[in-house]
């Protein structure tokens, strides 16, 4: 499902430079991974690379799901990335990233929306399973935290996807809560049979999810700059 190379990407320069170097990265479709490691060791820009949104510098190969992410890029086919994101990825945001002029349905629909798919009852099964069915009808801003993440949550899952990604999904919850959200979202990922790859700080909630721990690490080079690695890649 995953397939990284010699993948890399650099910001800026000197001291102000920051460096992802991945060698290599490869897992099967299903498999569910946590990205762990401390605030700006590279998880973020990782996770922007596996979602198409950010071009790497350099790639001796970058597939996703048999697709020539790599090759896409080179040739600018942004149309044919945008198409493969869209329809292929489903994405957890750690603020949920919910509109707040739809309601929880509207929120949960949208992707299917977006791709022209036709109501198959997702979006009921999703709020029940992931236990925001009650709140449907309302609109983000009256939900707990909680309840935001389990409907971001069911969104990223709404259309289908091959891949979840998932940026520190649960940040900003209590650890009752903590443990709640990324158990249920592991559950249905685990039901649709989607590849995951989730960042998160707590390498704890990680082992106790049964997720497979990818270590990152950062290293302050000669020339004031940063480069982030994976420490063990699967």
């Amino acid at each position: 499902m995953i397939r990284l190379d010699g993948v890399r990407k650099t910001r800026g320069q000197g001291a102000q430079r920051y460096s992802l170097e991945i060698d290599r990265l490869h897992l099967a479709a299903g498999e569910r991974v946590a990205l762990v490691g401390p605030s700006g060791c590279g998880k973020s820009t990782l996770l922007d690379l596996l979602a198409l949104v950010l071009a790497p510098d350099a790639a001796q190969g970058f597939a996703l799901g048999g697709e020539d992410v790599a090759g896409l890029w080179r040739a600018r086919q942004l149309d044919r990335l945008a198409s493969w994101r869209s329809r292929h990825l489903g994405y957890v945001l750690q603020a949920g990233g919910l509109l707040g002029f739809l309601d929880v349905r509207g929120n949960i629909r949208l992707p299917r929306q977006l791709l022209g798919l036709g109501d198959d009852g997702s979006v009921e099964r999703l709020a029940e399973a992931l236990d925001v069915h009650d709140q449907l009808g309302k609109k983000p801003a009256t939900l707990s935290i909680g309840q935001r993440q389990r409907v971001s949550c069911a969104r990223a899952l709404a259309h289908g996807p091959a891949l979840l990604l998932a940026d520190e999904p649960t940040a900003s919850l209590d650890p009752v809560n903590a443990d709640r959200v990324m158990q249920l979202l592991l559950r249905e990922a685990e039901a649709c049979q989607v590849t995951c790859v989730v960042a998160t700080h707590d390498e704890a909630l990680a082992h106790k999810a049964g997720l497979t721990v990818l270590r990152m690490a950062c290293r302050r080079d000669t020339d004031g700059g940063v480069t982030a690695s994976l420490e063990r890649a699967a």
